[in-house]
């Protein structure tokens, strides 16, 4: 490619990026909300930056999911500086680096400038951002790291290969699909729902492997993944168990704040301290054996 076409390719990016931005910004809420609705549905603290004001929406929930990020990012290195030449710690290593990463860039957006971000300024609020579209992506990003380090401990063969390439075209789809969503925009393409769709056959495909390894090797290792799989499925669904009975909204009409988000970030905390202290040191690669059927 001549440095110019580059050049012309570059600008062609930053161009759809721009229109992207602003195409982003266009989907409101259904019902619409205001910068006071907003403001009026949550709780907030103003804080004061020399001459201006600075809107932090849910505090309590911030620092929760802010605590979630640096939590995974700290056992992401933790394991890395054991991984001890073993690739399946490497990728656990990597998914628990995006994971943190996804929930800085979500706890952003969706919680702690949220108003600043996606209200202020405007006459209606926006829906979403450029830090959830991130978010989305960092998301799947991690799963797929963990279904690649599943194939460096849990199986054998072309079966090893094929795992990681798929992961890789897994998350390259998605990624696709979130931008086209998001320059277009197509708001079910950019939603948590598909992200929870794009996302849980691959945990139900580690759930059953595990499973089966466990059934057929007892492996302390794979019954630790196991338990890795279900804590995430029990946490997902007490997420959504708390959002149908809309606890949250009871709670903040007597001034309590405690919503669906910080279940699923409680939950997740807990889930990182397991990896941390029961997952990793057990994670191994595989040795060149099959498994009897």
């Amino acid at each position: 490619m001549t440095r110019t076409s580059a050049r012309s390719v570059m600008w062609l990016i930053s161009l759809l990026l721009l229109s992207g931005c602003a195409r982003l910004d266009s989907i409101p809420y259904q019902p619409q909300q205001t910068p006071e609705t907003w403001l009026a549905s949550q709780p907030f603290v103003t804080l004061k930056l020399g001459s201006g004001d600075l809107i932090l929406v849910q505090p309590s929930s911030t620092v929760l999911v802010y605590l979630l990020g640096i939590i995974a990012i700290s056992v992401g290195l933790y394991v890395w500086r054991i991984r001890d030449n073993h690739r399946a710690r490497e990728w656990w290593s990597i998914a628990l680096l995006l994971w943190g990463l996804g929930a800085l860039s979500a706890g952003t957006s969706y919680q702690a400038f949220s108003y600043e971000i996606k209200c202020a300024g405007r006459e209606v609020c926006a829906w979403t951002s450029w830090w959830e579209v991130i978010y989305l992506m960092l998301s799947v990003a991690s799963v797929d790291a963990m279904m690649a380090a599943g194939a460096y401990c849990c199986i054998e063969g072309k079966w090893r290969k094929g795992m990681p390439l798929y992961a890789l075209a897994h998350v390259a789809l998605y990624s696709v699909i979130v931008l086209v969503g998001a320059l277009v925009p197509i708001k079910l393409l950019i939603s948590f729902e598909l992200l929870l769709v794009v996302a849980a056959p691959n945990i139900l495909l580690l759930l059953g492997l595990n499973g089966w390894r466990y059934y057929k090797l007892k492996d302390p290792m794979d019954l630790a993944l196991l338990g890795t799989w279900l804590w995430l499925g029990v946490t997902l669904c007490a997420y959504f168990i708390y959002l149908v009975l809309d606890v949250s909204q009871a709670l903040w009409a007597q001034g309590v704040w405690f919503s669906e988000n910080d279940v699923l970030h409680i939950g997740l905390i807990l889930w990182m301290i397991y990896v941390g202290l029961v997952v990793a040191k057990r994670v191994v690669d595989s040795p060149a054996t099959t498994l009897a059927s």
